[in-house]
């Protein structure tokens, strides 16, 4: 084994503080979470730089022996939406130089997302520090998809620029995030390896369905689908349930929706909830349809092995946990044909891929598993054996200590010649 490294973690919005059963925990805090534990599991140190987003939290915390939670002033401490966060990056950049210059020199900083990134290259410039750079989504794909609904600073994309020029190594994390880095940035792919999620083999593997559906309550009868992740429109849950429309009434099937902001959907008051309630309604299917409402992490294997199928319909997916998550559950995946879904779904092997936006292509493949039991099991199997060959947090973070070992080989030893970044001015009495 390569000797142990003292790793930065910086995930400026994103703590792993919150992956263990915050509402507002995204795929990006489960990566740092379990990610950071794996690593230190290995041996090395591994320190997570995230804002202080509330008064309660400790300057630092332990998660376990190896990780700890650094909390970084910059900003109100109180939740900001991270569209609104870049404003704050220089106090952010300004606290963290300041920390690595008085510390024990970190070997490798990892950034996640372009606002870490922006502080990163800063550390780099200002401290020498070699810095790889995990983007989790990339403004100009987001902008194409979004269009006029993307309200990050316009600066995104300029420093996203920056980060794929000037980043000791870049980690796309499947085939489409390494071409749109490729097309979209000019990225060279000499920089860059491709490492994927993963998932958490402790947390999630599979049970038997009839156990799970008596715990859940759940009728024994009813051909069950799931929908399960953050509730926003790019995620095409609304598709999912025009799906459920088009299947004859003969199908007895169950439109199981898992998150939200409350764990009871009726105190959930988003707009997201009540319009895709309000569509189930309006289309004559809400007796087909039941919110659950948000649940921990925890309670999560009981609805992935209760299903018979998982289905996730996204508009574009940087990479996807949650079919990763189902299919080490053996349940098979319906996916859109996009991102990293496309690479962690095999089509008609662990289960099928299907355009975005098509209720009706959704349909046909949830009719055909109803149809084939038989089949539906064989995918569930095949999703199981891939998902342990190939997405285990431990796997991703062996690969990742490869790239971090390189970026030291590649970074001179000495301090890089400071060259200025894009970035908006902050706001009226920002620091």
């Amino acid at each position: 084994m390569a000797r142990p490294m003292r790793i930065a973690m910086i995930s400026e919005h994103a703590s792993p503080l919150a992956a263990i059963g915050g509402v507002d925990a995204g795929g990006q805090n489960i990566y740092v979470s379990h990610v950071s534990q794996c690593l230190a599991r290995a041996g090395h140190q591994v320190d997570v730089l995230t804002r202080r987003d509330s008064t309660h939290l400790a300057a630092r915390v332990d998660m376990r022996p190896g990780v700890r939670v650094i909390h970084i002033e910059a900003g109100p401490p109180c939740h900001i939406p991270k569209e609104e966060l870049l404003q704050h990056m220089p106090e952010f950049s300004r606290v963290t130089e300041r920390l690595m210059r008085n510390s024990v020199p970190y070997d490798v900083v990892h950034a996640h997302f372009f606002m870490s990134g922006w502080v990163a290259r800063r550390v780099q410039q200002h401290v020498g520090t070699p810095f790889v750079m995990t983007f989790h989504a990339l403004g100009l794909v987001r902008q194409q998809h979004q269009q006029e609904a993307d309200t990050f600073p316009r600066e995104r994309v300029s420093i996203e620029h920056e980060l794929v020029t000037h980043a000791d190594a870049l980690i796309p994390e499947c085939p489409q995030d390494r071409a749109d880095l490729v097309r979209l940035y000019g990225a060279d792919p000499a920089r860059m390896t491709m490492v994927p999620c993963g998932f958490d083999a402790q947390e999630f593997a599979p049970m038997r369905r009839a156990t799970a559906r008596g715990a859940l309550g759940m009728a024994s009868d009813e051909f069950v689908v799931l929908q399960l992740g953050r509730l926003v429109p790019r995620k095409g849950i609304d598709n999912v349930i025009r799906s459920i429309a088009e299947l004859p009434r003969s199908i007895p099937v169950r439109l199981v929706v898992v998150g939200g902001e409350s764990r009871n959907p009726e105190d959930d008051r988003s707009f997201e909830m009540r319009r895709l309630q309000q569509l189930a309604s309006d289309i004559g299917i809400a007796d087909r349809v039941t919110f659950v409402g948000h649940r921990d992490r925890f309670e999560l294997r009981q609805y992935y092995a209760a299903a018979d199928a998982f289905v996730t319909t996204p508009w574009y997916e940087p990479f996807g946990i949650t079919p990763l998550e189902a299919m080490a559950c053996g349940t098979p995946v319906i996916g859109s044909d996009v991102g990293g879904i496309k690479y962690s779904v095999q089509d008609d092997i662990t289960g099928y891929l299907i355009p975005p936006r098509d209720p009706k292509a959704l349909a046909l493949k949830l009719a055909t598993l109803w149809a084939n039991p038989l089949k539906a099991r064989a995918m569930g199997r095949a999703g199981l054996v891939r998902a342990r060959k190939m997405f285990t947090w431990e796997q991703v973070a062996t690969e990742l200590t490869e790239v971090y070992g390189q970026a030291r080989r590649r970074r001179p030893k000495r301090i890089a010649v400071p060259a200025r970044l894009p970035l908006a001015p902050p706001a009226t009495g920002a620091p």
